[in-house]
């Protein structure tokens, strides 16, 4: 067991590995800014420092690089938690944080509201959200059978819904009108951060905290449930709430993160698996590793998302090029074995 210096040390690298890569991408950008100037508009926007400053200075930094970063922060955790709960309770390493369905009927969501809402952020996120609860909903309903939930029933069940969410983007990309929605509705489900604002924040940090928060709290029953459904109801263990009382708190993350960040994949599947090389299966160490992993991982994408061409790259494909191949390391490292 980890002695009390060594868990303050070890809770003290999970905080401050997420807020110093957001600090780091404060300086990056095409925008040159020195270390003084960024130190400087933050001492300003928090009232250390009283000066005249660049306009440009203070909207680069404070409007566009600093909620960018928190919200790249948030998502990647969100996401990385989502996937690492699943993989516990499905006791399966290949489940991600989307196996329910989840960013296809976010997908769906948001492709509706932009052609009938003409891209209108609140519209996009507000459908997106509530078409990504819908799925994973009706993946349960699927999965749901004389009042318990069999894992291969909710997988199953996932599968179908995540087809015919995406049978029906696939139909919204078709009648869409190809010079004024389908660019936007490409464009979203490729994901990026790049129109993160503050109102974003308020919107989708809410569900996605409370999403992380509940599944620390329950992460010694994510443990139990890993040993399988007779173990854990042998151990006094109430298979069907607490089956779905995770499954809300990951779709409550998931969905938000999706919302305003569109569908970024790999994030919750690979990044639990990096936290197992760290520090193990404990899923009590496992949750919050994965979460200052994920947001730290997520942002550092972004940064090279903005930096590496002229135009920004997506991030669902960084992510993609960058986890997929060293998911393949990591089946060459654990010869298929997973856990």
């Amino acid at each position: 067991m980890l002695t009390t210096m060594k868990k303050k040390i070890f809770l003290a690298i999970l905080i401050l590995t997420p807020l110093l890569t957001i600090f780091i991408s404060l300086f990056i950008g095409r925008y040159p800014l020195t270390v003084g100037e960024v130190l400087t508009v933050l001492g300003y926007k928090f009232g250390f420092v009283e000066a005249d400053l660049p306009l440009n200075n203070i909207n680069v930094v404070w409007n566009i690089r600093l909620p960018r970063a928190i919200l790249g922060a948030i998502v990647g955790g969100s996401l990385a938690v989502s996937g690492a709960s699943y993989q516990g309770l499905f006791r399966n390493p290949l489940v991600s944080s989307d196996i329910l369905g989840v960013c296809a009927g976010a997908g769906f969501g948001a492709s509706l509201a932009i052609i009938l809402f003409q891209s209108q952020p609140f519209f996009v996120y507000l459908f997106a959200f509530g078409f990504g609860i819908g799925a994973v909903v009706l993946s349960y309903l699927i999965g749901f059978h004389y009042h318990t939930t069999p894992t291969i029933m909710l997988v199953l069940g996932g599968v179908i819904v995540k087809a015919i969410f995406s049978s029906l983007i696939s139909l919204l990309k078709y009648i869409a009108d190809p010079y004024e929605h389908l660019p936007s509705i490409v464009f979203w489900l490729m994901g990026s951060l790049a129109t993160a604002r503050y109102e974003d924040l308020l919107l989708a940090a809410l569900p996605m905290t409370i999403g992380m928060i509940g599944l620390i709290a329950m992460r010694w029953r994510l443990n139990i449930l890993s040993m399988g459904d007779k173990e854990a109801q042998a151990l006094g263990i109430n298979i069907f709430f607490t089956k779905s009382l995770a499954i809300f708190f990951a779709t409550l993350s998931t969905a938000a993160a999706v919302c305003v960040s569109g569908v970024i994949g790999w994030v919750g599947l690979v990044i639990p698996h990096i936290g197992r090389m760290l520090v193990g299966n404990n899923n009590i160490v496992l949750i919050p590793v994965s979460i200052s992993i994920g947001a730290s991982y997520l942002v550092l994408v972004d940064n090279l998302a903005r930096t590496l061409t002229g135009s920004e790259i997506p991030l669902g494909i960084l992510t993609s090029l960058i986890g997929a191949p060293f998911f393949i390391y990591l089946l060459k490292k654990t010869k298929g074995r997973g856990w």
